[in-house]
């Protein structure tokens, strides 16, 4: 089965879970942490949620910055068998992500490219927008 763990600075990663609650619904196999947010260090959580998974899951871990400490932590976890870690999550990211459940490398590399294409745009006013029935 292939399940998300998503981490972030600050509170990033559970409003991403939020949003991906009133767009796409449950989401029971996405896990999120806010890192440094309290005391638990990230290593802790990757620790305990590794424990909960069996070496048959596909995990992709989701991390908000590109060699940031988040992503850097999760990059350590990348050791164990069917691991993925993408950098730089956004919203389509997730919600793509969730409708799978197993993914290929090669379908992980296309999902990845679609979804940059989702990331930062210039909205003009003479410039149309894709309406959100397109997306889904």
């Amino acid at each position: 089965m292939l399940k998300l763990f998503l981490s972030s600075h600050g509170h990033m990663a559970s409003g991403l879970k939020s949003s991906v609650s009133i767009l796409f619904g449950n989401a029971d196999q996405l896990t999120v942490y806010d890192a440094y947010v309290d005391e638990t260090s990230l290593n802790k959580v990757l620790d305990d949620y590794f424990e909960s998974v069996s070496d048959d899951d596909q995990v992709i871990m989701l991390s908000d910055l590109y060699g940031g400490s988040v992503n850097n932590t999760m990059y350590t976890y990348l050791t164990k068998p069917n691991r993925f870690l993408v950098a730089g999550v956004n919203l389509a990211l997730v919600i793509e992500l969730l409708t799978h459940q197993s993914i290929t490398k090669e379908e992980l590399d296309e999902i990845v490219n679609n979804a940059k294409g989702m990331m930062t745009q210039l909205v003009n006013d003479d410039q149309p927008v894709q309406a959100e029935e397109d997306f889904f």
